[in-house]
């Protein structure tokens, strides 16, 4: 069965278009002109017959904005919260991009794009969803961490840590490579597949939501520690 894009945009020509190239590379399409209705055909799949693999979800939205629907996608149930959300911004601005990877988009791409730059990182997107490390084993454990990479999830003293889909590949790259220090370019082409460019700081945004997430405390993390001017490494020790 194909995957299947809900692609949340006013801009009806735009959206258009972008669902034209998409049909054509094998997805099945949906669209919503709107934050609301966007957030029902997602939580709504017997409506078209289609679960949503992906959000494609622009930053500007006639009725709330693209953060809101963003955030109201985090807090739905179950599975439903962790659906990978592809942010589009008007101008590429950083506090946009920054923002929208704090409140749990997995990856952004400025307008206006190429239509083939959206096709890639949608299939980089998907591919994290299923792809890992060769050879690794299926419950990474450190501890009262349980990094469980085939269910996608993680917990600490049992309880569910909350982590969009791009968080917890980056946290399996660390994890899975633990006591290795790695370049901010190394673990972004790991979970991507492609280099990132040096002097984006998108990664520390993601870092700093994971520490939220797993450690004890985050502003003293014992677990993923930065390594000035390199980058970052996870700690091999037990707690």
């Amino acid at each position: 069965m194909n995957q299947h894009l809900l692609i949340i945009e006013d801009d009806a020509r735009l959206a258009a278009m972008v669902a034209q190239y998409l049909e054509q590379s094998g997805f099945g399409i949906s669209r919503a002109g709107d934050g609301h209705s966007g957030l029902a055909r997602l939580t709504r799949p017997e409506q078209s017959g289609a679960a949503i693999d992906l959000v494609i979800l622009d930053l500007m939205l006639p009725d709330m904005d693209g953060l809101e629907v963003c955030r109201r996608i985090r807090t739905l149930p179950g599975a439903l919260a962790q659906t990978p959300i592809l942010m589009l911004t008007a101008k590429g601005d950083a506090m946009d991009r920054i923002i929208g990877l704090e409140v749990g988009a997995d990856d952004y791409l400025p307008k206006p794009f190429e239509p083939r730059e959206l096709l890639a990182r949608i299939r980089a997107v998907l591919r994290r969803r299923v792809d890992g490390p060769p050879g690794a084993s299926t419950v990474l454990q450190f501890g009262s961490l349980s990094i469980d990479r085939d269910a996608r999830n993680v917990a600490v003293n049992a309880v569910p840590c909350e982590l969009t889909s791009h968080q917890f590949d980056l946290l399996v790259v660390l994890a899975e490579r633990a006591g290795r220090v790695l370049t901010r370019e190394q673990i972004m082409e790991a979970v991507r597949g492609r280099e990132l460019d040096a002097f984006d700081r998108s990664i520390d945004v993601h870092m700093g939501r994971i520490r939220a997430a797993i450690e004890a405390d985050p502003k003293a993390p014992k677990r993923i520690l930065t390594v000035r001017g390199v980058g970052y490494v996870f700690a091999r020790h037990q707690d």
